[in-house]
């Protein structure tokens, strides 16, 4: 009991890392997983959260042995490994929050009943209120809060798990046909579902940036294993959601011939209203509340963590060789709020000229995180085994192993997603 007590008091990184990790990847992509393919989607969501663990445990890892964030070991290693995160960090920051806030508008309408509402009025309120509670309550607010979040999020998902196991699954209609897993409509559907789960592997470093802010904030430093526990049972969780999404999908939609949605927002109306025929109008407020909170959390995540990491990449390529750390963590608290509303401004901007291709805009953030996967993961790699991290704190031989695997298990799909797309 002590050790549950502790571990749910040390709930920080890991819990941010959940929140963040269960928006579209989880929402869109297992329910579809579910509802395309069946069963067999169990393969790559459970082959996933295995061989990427060690790119995101790595983010733990480094840190608190460290005290160093990833990007600055990026920066030890040397400065083009810093420039090339910094180009993953540009089209994160024109793309992932716009698509984030423009899907979880599309739910709050659904949740609210608003039909006449503008989707981009919608955002632009979702944008003012997050920003808001950012910059007024920061770390701290971000943190408790998304406690009771994930704990709305957690029920509502479990509510609706347990209505649709017991419902049972739905019937197949006549002559029902099972798509092919070999045609490169599916090839490429799984591709994007192991690349988004449980989420894109640049998205480490936050997890570094949010150890440090902690542990600023609370003046405490847990030891090595605390730390890993923490981030271990929030990675845990990330992993059961997914089975509880692509569940879903799989016992409402499968074999039901029902076509899906290619939008975001459009397939999370279809999910909810399928709900509501299936089970009863009286699911409703249970389904949509579980969407809603699993993509305002992510929007709350995303938001925090890429103002930090961009005034973290900032800093590192313009500063001084004299510049001390704690120059450099004092500057971070003025440009924050900055951060905060710049990439409000941006992505704002990014809804009200792209809505209608905001598919062609999630599609390159898609391709651009798929493809340089391997290589973050390599250059988390190659800091928790540097000088930096002392011997004793360095992965052991499995994890290392375990890396390497998953390192060659990316760099296949890549090469095979860029023959589909590109030279095909």
């Amino acid at each position: 009991m002590q050790k549950i007590t502790t571990l749910l008091k040390n709930l920080g990184p890991g819990l941010l890392f959940a929140s963040m990790a269960i928006g579209t990847s989880h929402l869109v992509l297992s329910t579809k997983a579910g509802a395309q393919y069946g069963w067999i989607m169990l393969v790559p969501i459970i082959l996933a959260n295995i061989l990427k663990y060690p790119f995101f445990e790595f983010g733990i890892r480094y840190t608190n042995a460290t005290n160093k964030t990833l990007i600055e070991g990026y920066l030890n290693r040397g400065k083009g490994y810093l420039w090339f995160y910094a180009l993953i960090t540009l089209v994160s920051t024109f793309t992932i929050l716009a698509a984030l806030y423009l899907v979880t508008s599309g739910l709050l309408i659904n949740l609210l009943n608003f039909t006449n509402a503008s989707i981009t009025l919608v955002a632009f309120a979702l944008f003012a209120f997050i920003s808001a509670l950012l910059i007024i309550g920061k770390y701290v607010f971000l943190e408790k809060s998304l406690k009771i979040i994930v704990s709305i999020l957690g029920i509502a998902l479990l509510a609706t798990t347990a209505m649709v196991i017991f419902k049972g699954k739905v019937n197949e209609v006549a002559n029902f046909n099972p798509p092919s897993l070999f045609s490169n409509a599916s090839i490429l559907f799984i591709i994007g579902l192991v690349g988004w789960m449980p989420t894109a592997v640049e998205t480490s470093s936050w997890l570094s940036m949010w150890t440090i802010e902690k542990q600023k904030l609370t003046n405490k430093k847990l030891n090595l294993k605390e730390a890993l526990s923490e981030f271990n049972f929030g990675y845990i969780v990330t992993a059961i959601l997914a089975i509880f999404f692509m569940t879903i999908g799989c016992l409402s939609l499968y074999g039901t011939n029902t076509e899906m949605s290619s939008s975001a927002v459009g397939f999370a109306d279809q999910l909810i209203n399928l709900f509501t025929v299936h089970i009863g109008e009286w699911t409703t407020i249970f389904v949509a509340t579980a969407a809603f909170a699993t993509m305002f959390s992510s929007c709350m995540t995303a938001h925090d963590a890429i103002a930090r990491v961009s005034i973290d990449v900032l800093q590192k390529l313009k500063n001084k060789p004299n510049n001390t750390t704690e120059e450099i963590k004092k500057q971070s608290k003025s440009y924050f709020t900055i951060a905060v509303l710049v990439l409000t401004v941006i992505n704002l901007a990014v809804i009200v000229f792209f809505n209608s291709n905001m598919g062609k805009v999630v599609a390159l953030a898609t391709f651009v995180s798929f493809i340089v996967a391997p290589v973050v993961g390599y250059m988390n790699l190659k800091n928790v085994l540097s000088t930096d991290v002392a011997k004793e704190h360095q992965p052991k031989k499995w994890l290392q192993i375990l890396t390497y695997l998953g390192i060659l298990f990316l760099s296949l799909f890549a090469v095979y997603y860029c023959y589909i797309e590109i030279i095909a």
